[in-house]
């Protein structure tokens, strides 16, 4: 989430994280992911079946060894090559099935490690399969909670105005909010802390905190509200140092990289996922959770999941390994739960020479999941006018905002261009359809007037409804946030003295009997039917990239 400006941020934190590490050479964009070096070995599935794990292994020649023995390993994440455990032993073939047990929540728990298979040669393991991770972590939930899907219409509420039915007032369908780890994480002598027994250890989660995000999610719900969380890591909590990634410390960011380096922040890890997963359930009294996105714009390095390296192989990588850790553990708890990603609007371009390109990173996310097994993942994205303060959602800079896959950004103006590469067959879910969309983070500014406010909030949420791909529209925020305004991101829709904008009346219409009130006022200010500017996908820009005429 943009709690602070992202305009100023970009270059101020991608300057303070390069002083707080040394000198580091930006080479992100000539690092390419590895791709498998020919192992003649491949996992097919790893799937949950009772309390064993069943892996159909194939091979189009068998490799040589000294036994004919294959040999599966059970690898923590941060563990590479045939160093973990050995959880299966078969006579090679071309096509063999091996079963070990999961260990669910034991020590030995296989849930969220990685499996491959090797061989002996001349003593020595050899491995001869790529990694791959159980791919149904919902076989085990216990809950299979029904979700809230009750249409798009979302917002980052301001939780001064939640408690008085401003929110239904507005007809908001969804709410998406803030947890960080720093937040919740706890320790035994903490008085109130909540235990979590887990994998055979006891973890502690903040009892004041924890209460108060119960409180919160049970009135969302009791609105009839469903509710995503963003699960940060700002690195502030005393009882979360584990959970921040060794490449990370030392750094002055806002947001950082989960740790999946080592024992002590993985195990923490996997415990934060299965206790949020099923405390917010919706079965335990706690509120319900039905989507969690992990991290933040994940591809803006410098900014929100900060880590030393300049790699984008790196750190896609790692992060990809929190993410399975998440998705199994969530959803081990509770089958319906979606998990995210999240990544911004800067398609093919930088504003911050410490970020990935967000098209990049996506390709490699995706790589790196079916390679390893694929998941039913979601993808969270930000499709902000470029730049973040221009007011027209409609009629954005030409130079930016640009009809074809090689756009620099990626704006509601040209979100089909996102959607057809979602299509794409490497790109479906395991059931081989569209992933779930969620524009969890968009805003229009009123800095330059209220009308241009009013007619981008009408364009944007039409443009998303109209789009059956799409499953949230959040708006970014309720209420105006001053920091923000310095940079003229005016983006809520009351302003600093709880005055309802124009664009109030916009929002409250959208999605309802009197939608076309709304539609007949952007359509005035526009200059142009609404509708027939989505239907048809007229794109106008216009010259300049200052974004104000």
């Amino acid at each position: 989430m943009r709690n602070i400006r992202k305009m100023i941020l970009a270059v101020l934190t991608a300057a303070v994280c390069v002083l707080a590490m040394g000198s580091t050479k930006i080479m992100g964009d000539e690092m390419a992911y590895v791709e498998a070096a020919g192992r003649p070995v491949k996992i097919d599935s790893c799937l949950i079946s009772g309390t064993n794990v069943v892996c159909q292994l194939s091979a189009g020649s068998i490799p040589s060894s000294d036994d004919g023995k294959f040999y599966v390993y059970a690898d923590e994440v941060y563990q590479d090559g045939a160093t973990g455990n050995v959880v299966a032993i078969a006579d090679a073939g071309t096509s063999v099935s091996v079963s070990f047990p999961l260990n669910y929540n034991t020590a030995d728990s296989n849930l969220s490690r990685k499996f491959l298979v090797a061989v002996k040669q001349g003593g020595q393991m050899v491995q001869v399969s790529d990694e791959h991770y159980i791919t149904n972590p919902e076989a085990l939930a216990a809950y299979t909670s029904a979700r809230k899907d009750n249409g798009i219409k979302g917002i980052l509420p301001d939780l001064t105005k939640a408690s008085n039915g401003e929110l239904q007032a507005l007809g908001i369908k969804q709410v998406v909010y803030n947890m960080a780890v720093d937040e919740i994480c706890s320790a035994a002598s903490v008085p109130g802390a909540i235990p979590f027994d887990y994998n055979g250890k006891t973890y502690y989660f903040n009892g004041d905190m924890i209460g108060k995000f119960d409180s919160m999610i049970r009135s969302f719900n009791s609105y009839g509200l469903q509710v995503t969380m963003v699960l940060l890591n700002r690195g502030d909590g005393l009882y979360s140092q584990d959970l921040i990634h060794p490449m990370a410390r030392g750094g002055s960011c806002p947001g950082y990289a989960l740790n999946v380096d080592d024992a002590a922040g993985t195990e923490h890890l996997k415990a934060v996922g299965a206790f949020l997963g099923q405390r917010y359930s919706g079965q335990l009294g706690c509120g319900q959770v039905d989507n969690w996105i992990v991290g933040n714009e994940v591809n803006a390095r410098t900014s929100w999941w900060y880590t030393e390296s300049t790699s984008l192989d790196f750190n896609v990588n790692i992060y990809v390994k929190a993410f399975r850790i998440i998705y199994n553990e969530m959803k081990s708890m509770n089958a319906n739960v979606r998990i995210y990603n999240s990544i911004d609007q800067e398609w093919n371009r930088k504003s911050n020479p410490g970020s990935f390109l967000s098209k990049d990173y996506l390709d490699t996310f995706n790589y790196y999941i079916n390679r390893e097994g694929n998941i039913d993942w979601g993808l969270s994205f930000h499709p902000y006018n470029s730049p973040l303060y221009d007011p027209y959602a409609w009629n954005g800079p030409a130079v930016w905002v640009k009809n074809s896959i090689t756009s620099p950004y990626i704006t509601m103006q040209n979100i089909d261009i996102l959607i057809n590469y979602m299509h794409q067959g490497n790109f479906l879910n395991p059931a081989g359809e569209v992933r779930s969309i969620s524009l969890a983070e968009i805003g229009y500014t009123s800095s330059f007037g209220t009308k241009e406010q009013e007619a981008s909030v009408a364009y944007g949420y039409l443009k998303a409804a109209s789009i059956p791909d799409i499953d949230a529209f959040m708006l970014f925020r309720q209420t105006d946030e001053a920091s923000e305004m310095e940079s003229n991101l005016a983006l809520g829709l009351y302003d600093l003295n709880g005055n309802k904008k124009p664009a109030y009346e916009i929002y409250k219409n959208l999605g309802t009997a009197n939608e076309g009130i709304a539609k007949a006022r952007a359509s005035e200010i526009i200059g142009m039917d609404i509708d027939q500017m989505i239907s048809q996908n007229i794109m106008w820009t216009r010259g300049g990239d200052d974004g104000v005429r």
